[in-house]
């Protein structure tokens, strides 16, 4: 199925023009909390999805290692994260520890009203369609290779 050049056009420049002043405000928001996005997706993955190397964490937001790493120190200086042993020896996981299971549910208040407000007037099936497209697009940049990161193709 081709899609005509246009609406493809308008679709990404509309995710561009929402993206930024969607994290803007986000960021607003959770600084109510001293936490800023990436923080707080590492907050939220570790909550509902699972504990996680330092580097399923990177893949996950799509940045580098050493990025991530600063970035858990600040969390578990705060006591929110903590490692925890793996399969192996060498491999460390990081979870929620049991104030940062706490700290997840006030910081969600904050999260659920201020996507609540935005999303107001959007249907559930709407939104439905939208997390499905979002999701089938990203699929395919990370298939075509685009999407990954700290891999070195050459």
């Amino acid at each position: 199925m081709v899609i005509h050049i246009n609406y493809s056009r308008k679709f990404f420049h509309q995710l561009l023009m929402l993206y930024r002043p969607f994290e803007k405000r986000l960021n607003t928001e959770l600084a109510k909390h001293e936490l800023h996005r990436a923080q707080w997706t590492i907050i939220y993955y570790l909550e509902n999805i699972n504990p996680a190397t330092l580097v399923e964490l990177s893949n996950y937001q799509g940045v580098e290692k050493p990025t991530i790493t600063r970035t858990v120190s600040q969390l578990e200086e705060r006591g929110i994260v903590e490692k925890v042993p793996g399969k192996d020896k060498r491999e460390k996981r990081m979870q929620l520890t049991e104030a940062g299971k706490q700290f997840y549910q006030e910081v969600r208040k904050t999260v659920d009203a201020y996507e609540e407000e935005i999303l107001m007037g959007i249907s559930e099936e709407e939104l439905k369609t939208a997390i499905r497209m979002m999701d089938d697009i990203r699929k395919s940049i990370i298939q075509s290779g685009d999407g990954e990161v700290g891999t070195n193709k050459n």
